[in-house]
């Protein structure tokens, strides 16, 4: 659809019909503003007012989408082809609000992951929880933002964002370790025996020395698997 020559061809049907932006409004029970959009070509009517508003311009439905009025020997010809415009105009609205979906799940996820980090602390199952939601909602955008693409590509970019988020998460939570002594969120087992609480994370493990004191120190070592007798004298 050409929406400019269709804005231009409502604001010459309605002038013929002696009437102002504002009585055509309330007449289809929108604003002035949105006539004025239609007529400037910046949107287009809602489908449900293309009836009514061809019953106030006193104009069909193909004049409308022609944006002109239709010489009956022409009629059948541009009915066919206005029908595929509409069909094509539909599927385009309705993609565009699916990507407006998709990016605010994908954002407001993403959100969620990094806000459960700052909020909850590193203790907390909290903070793993919600990142994991988080982590969810931003698969169920990214996935709504590719589904007009072939299965097995849907599939391979779904699976490659999945282990990218997954590999930021961990990143991360390492680096929170790392760099401000603070507990693995993405934990398999916390054991605490004597003065030790020991972290076991799929990569590497955490071993908390002296909890309950003030020369407390962490260790971070690659998975060691130590005993319970080991523990109890790891941090002497």
């Amino acid at each position: 659809m050409n929406q400019e020559k269709i804005g231009r061809f409502i604001a010459k049907c309605r002038k013929k019909k002696n009437l102002t932006q504002q009585e055509l409004a309330e007449r289809l029970g929108v604003s002035d503003r949105s006539i004025g959009n239609w007529e400037n070509g910046r949107n287009m009517p809602d489908l449900a007012l293309f009836k009514p508003l061809c019953e106030e311009l006193d104009i069909t439905l193909n004049d409308l989408i022609s944006g002109e009025e239709v010489s009956q020997n022409k009629y059948q010809e541009k009915f066919e082809e206005n029908i595929l415009n509409t069909i094509d105009y539909t599927n385009k609205k309705i993609n565009k609000k699916n990507i407006l979906i998709s990016e605010i799940l994908l954002f407001f996820g993403l959100g969620l992951i990094f806000s459960a980090f700052a909020v909850f602390p590193s203790e907390s199952s909290w903070g793993s929880i919600y990142s994991v939601i988080g982590m969810i909602i931003s698969m169920i955008g990214f996935t709504i933002r590719n589904k007009e693409k072939n299965f097995k590509k849907r599939l391979f970019l779904n699976l490659g964002y999945i282990m990218l988020i997954m590999v930021m998460l961990l990143l991360l939570d390492y680096s929170n370790v790392k760099l401000n002594n603070q507990a693995p969120r993405f934990r398999i087992v916390t054991t605490t025996i004597g003065n030790v609480i020991y972290y076991d994370t799929p990569f590497y493990d955490v071993y908390r020395c002296n909890f309950d004191e003030d020369n407390e120190y962490w260790i971070i070592e690659k998975n060691s698997r130590r005993t319970d007798k080991e523990l109890i004298n790891y941090c002497k």
